[in-house]
């Protein structure tokens, strides 16, 4: 009963919806049960078996864990061949897993996704990431951190864009080295947030020396 594949190929993909399906109501036959839970001698009655195999156990599973666990008999002829089991994430107050059923959730998750790529490759092809490099602000190591390039193309090149506008692409490389030269070890935990914050404080005084000079 692998709740964890419903949810992976649920997102991923990769599998038949059938098969999706059939992670979250695995069916095995009662032999197969009896054989799993040691009880082929005991509880020859399956009313008896139903009881101590099935319903208690089910009953501690969704009382103690974040699980809804319930089942159905499959009869084959006036017997019971198999049994389905239904299981059900409990919805947390901070839990999102309704969300695999939601179409709408996946293609927006999806849409994110492609952009976030987007973000990357154009963080590649950037003039201002091999500026970052060669002033000792990025490494290499950095090119391969998926969460540095979009913030550096979603938050930080934007302003570098409006202070070349004002300044050239050398007033960027200034600014650059000015950065390099005051910065500390803490910052490079977070490298993106630092230089931006940097750009942020030096692009009002820019703006502000052009109006003194008009």
């Amino acid at each position: 009963m692998n709740y964890n594949q419903y949810e992976y190929y649920s997102v991923k993909g990769g599998r038949r919806a059938d098969q999706v399906e059939s992670y979250r109501n695995p069916s095995i036959s009662v032999k197969e049960l009896r054989i799993m839970t040691d009880t082929i001698i005991e509880y020859k009655r399956f009313t008896h078996f139903e009881t101590r195999v099935l319903k208690e156990p089910l009953e501690e599973i969704t009382k103690h864990t974040s699980f809804n666990v319930t089942y159905e008999k499959v009869k084959k002829g006036r017997s019971i061949d198999s049994i389905v089991f239904h299981i059900e994430k409990k919805r947390m107050a901070d839990d999102n897993s309704y969300k695999l059923d939601d179409r709408a959730y996946q293609e927006d998750k999806a849409r994110k996704a492609e952009t976030e790529d987007q973000l990357v490759l154009q963080a590649m092809d950037s003039p201002y990431t091999k500026l970052l490099i060669e002033h000792f602000l990025l490494s290499y190591l950095d090119l391969v951190d998926k969460k540095i390039l979009v913030g550096l193309q979603k938050n930080v090149y934007p302003l570098y864009d409006e202070l070349k506008e004002l300044r050239g692409l050398n007033g960027v490389k200034d600014h650059l080295s000015y950065v390099r030269a005051k910065q500390e070890d803490y910052s490079k935990k977070n490298i993106c947030k630092y230089l931006k914050k940097a750009i942020e404080q030096y692009l009002p005084t820019v703006k502000r020396q052009d109006l003194n000079h008009e």
